[in-house]
């Protein structure tokens, strides 16, 4: 089932991504925990050597596995500011928010292997629920419906802001394919196991339905070669996704792509069955 929704930019700013960080190494501890400034205050601490942050829910239910938001990129500047009044209306659904920084890995298999790190942590120790909403901004599309696509049975759904989804898009075979291990042609030959949009079929076999809203002029991550050849892919394979196209806007910090009702309602409705 698909919906368009078109409206009016209120505010448009430049956004530009921030330089990339090497590719993290698989086993790499870190001695010292970062000092991360979240933009609601949580708890931050380590996982598989790597930084992670939790911030947690005071509504969360009792006596039942707590709802989570599985947001990504975890680098330096994310969550950013820009989130705050994301966070603050899933923190009062009861939902709770964490990640992982798994550095410029663009849904490597080093990457995924850390991500599924704190989804134990998470699980197994801190009592959350197996079947996250993932948020994917950004580059952070590509981590998380790259570990999505290995691991459809531990995903309640997916939702993306201006998500990548396609790595010939961005960031290009030639950038990613240090973190893959890999050469540009190498990686071109496996793009079947390694590239979101040809990887949906087991999300659509799962019934994991997709949201995203993404810009008609964004430039950075065009629409066409990502959330929307998602789209199109994913219908074609029998899922559902929600696709919402603000018009006039690109790669930037306007407000109406954290401050979406839409986009709230649709976590409510995944992250808490």
């Amino acid at each position: 089932m698909l919906r368009l929704t078109f409206f009016l930019p209120l505010l448009a700013l430049t956004f530009v991504i921030a330089p990339a960080a090497p590719a993290v190494a698989t086993d790499a501890p870190s001695a010292q925990l970062p000092l991360k400034n979240l933009p609601v205050p949580g708890e931050n601490f380590l996982v598989a050597g790597r930084p992670a942050f939790l911030i947690a829910s005071p509504h969360a239910p009792a006596g039942q596995p707590k709802p989570w938001v599985w947001y990504a990129p975890t680098l330096p500047p994310y969550p950013g500011n820009e989130e705050k009044w994301l966070i603050d209306q899933l923190l009062a659904a009861g939902i709770a928010v964490a990640g992982i920084d798994v550095g410029e890995s663009y849904g490597s298999p080093t990457g995924r292997k850390i991500f599924t790190a704190l989804h134990t942590e998470l699980t197994s120790a801190r009592g959350y629920s197996a079947k996250p909403v993932l948020l994917g901004r950004s580059r952070g599309g590509l981590q998380l419906l790259s570990w999505a696509a290995d691991h459809p049975d531990r995903v309640a759904a997916f939702a993306g802001i201006y998500p990548v989804c396609n790595l010939m898009s961005y960031p290009g075979l030639a950038k990613a394919s240090p973190a893959y291990e890999l050469s540009a042609d190498q990686l071109a030959a496996a793009l079947s196991v390694h590239n979101p949009i040809d990887r949906l079929a087991p999300l659509a076999a799962a019934r994991i339905p997709l949201f995203a809203i993404h810009g008609d002029e964004d430039k950075l991550v065009p629409l066409a070669a990502n959330s929307g050849l998602v789209r199109d892919r994913y219908l074609a394979l029998g899922g559902t996704m929600e696709l919402i196209i603000p018009p006039g806007q690109g790669h930037s910090l306007w407000s109406g792509f954290f401050q979406s009702p839409a986009l709230v309602a649709f976590i409510r409705r995944h992250a808490t069955p």
